[in-house]
């Protein structure tokens, strides 16, 4: 019986093609904006869950609060070498990297080119959790970072502009570091290959701009006092590990520092990568939600039609009751119809938005997230959607009376 009821309604949309196709266009665009919309806000969730992985999931900083009143900074609020030491012998078991986070930026001039290079100061196994690839010579050693000295690890783009040659190890640079003037030995050069994500991000700054990574050591200052301690947890570190690590940290430095917990301020790239899914998914959800707006219309289409062909076809119900059809027979042909005409337009609108995705993440080298589970649920709503809006015109037509059917012309 099912499978006649399909074939009947299969007949009547071909036989009526550009109306059944117009009415499925509501359904189309309706559940094709839906797929898209979706399927791109899981993509950009993707892309900057995977930003977060190359920074480190389990990195984060301490400092005194941004949010306090400036009045009660305090200069013993800032770190030494000495706090890090300590920070390194207390917390050693759950960390893996601590530094302080230290950068800088210097005019760099080499015959007639001129870059302003940016410094990343880190130490000797930074490698290991922000890895390069070393074109030539080598990375930071512990005598670099140890002994201060002057030397750097600079990136493809800034040697090019620099030397005009890739191959840079053991040229030399001069710039105003720190008040005076200091020569840089290059010791190496590295590529970091960025997603096209990345690049999007940057714009065009790695093209205006040189980096270079320095010991951090470099970077501390005559002084030895900063406000920033970077550390790594254990790699694997959960959420809820890293929590406690977190708060365990903020909890001794208020003790050494005379200073509440709440005083501390901890920036966390797993508590980052929570604000930007939850933001990332809300707005999806809300703009999901606005295109899903268009499926009421496209039901609306699909009720209005029915009921013109149930009045089209008055005589074809009235001939079927007297040969014996049911009320439910006459009810379920009519919600197969609809559900099938929905149903329909729905699997095209999926395809087509699948492949508009697709194209667009193509044309844009990035990676598309379509989760099959959005598929399968969008073309079954579409077949609800059908029902719903059908059951109206099903049920009028289930309650024709036979003999007045039949009269009709």
């Amino acid at each position: 019986m099912f499978l006649e009821n399909v074939k009947m309604a299969l007949g009547s949309l071909r036989a009526n093609k550009m109306r059944s196709f117009l009415t499925m266009l509501g359904i189309i665009i309706g559940i094709g904006s839906v797929i898209s919309i979706v399927s791109i806000g899981d993509s950009i969730r993707k892309m900057f869950s995977d930003l977060y992985k190359n920074v480190g999931v389990t990195q984060a900083s301490i400092m005194i609060s941004p949010y306090m009143d400036q009045s009660e900074i305090r200069d013993s609020d800032d770190f030494t070498m000495d706090d890090l030491t300590k920070f390194k012998e207390i917390f050693g078991s759950r960390t893996d990297y601590v530094d302080n986070q230290a950068t800088g930026t210097i005019d760099v001039k080499v015959e007639r080119n001129r870059l302003k290079v940016n410094l990343e100061g880190v130490d000797y196994n930074y490698q290991d959790f922000q890895p390069v690839q070393i074109l030539n010579g080598r990375y930071l050693s512990k005598k670099d970072v140890d002994e201060r000295r002057a030397v750097a690890l600079i990136s493809e783009n800034t040697a090019l502009k620099l030397f005009g040659t890739q191959n840079a190890t053991g040229k030399t640079f001069r710039s105003d570091f720190q008040g005076e003037v200091k020569e840089f030995n290059v010791i190496g050069v590295y590529r970091k290959d960025l997603s096209p994500f990345e690049q999007l991000l940057m714009g065009g700054a790695q093209d205006k701009t040189g980096e270079a990574f320095v010991p951090w050591t470099l970077l501390t200052g005559p002084s030895d006092v900063f406000s920033v301690i970077r550390y790594y947890g254990k790699k694997g570190y959960t959420a809820s590990e890293m929590a406690a690590l977190n708060t365990d940290i903020k909890d001794y430095f208020s003790r050494t520092k005379n200073r509440k917990p709440e005083d501390w301020y901890i920036a966390s790239v797993q508590d980052e990568m929570k604000q930007v899914d939850s933001v990332m998914g809300g707005l999806s959800a809300a703009i999901g939600g606005i295109a899903a707006i268009s499926l009421l219309v496209g039901g609306i289409g699909i009720m209005n039609i029915m009921l013109v062909s149930v009045t089209e076809r008055t005589r074809e119900i009235g001939i079927r009751k007297a040969l014996g059809a049911s009320t439910g027979d006459i009810l379920v042909q009519f919600l197969t119809e609809s559900a099938l005409l929905s149903g329909l337009g729905g699997l095209i609108g999926v395809i087509l938005a699948s492949t508009l995705v697709h194209l667009g993440a193509l044309a844009f080298h990035l990676t598309v997230v379509v989760k099959p589970g959005i598929v399968v649920i969008a073309v079954v709503f579409s077949a609800i959607v059908g029902v719903f809006f059908g059951l109206y015109p099903a049920n009028k037509a289930a309650k024709e009376d036979p003999i007045v059917a039949l009269r009709y012309e």
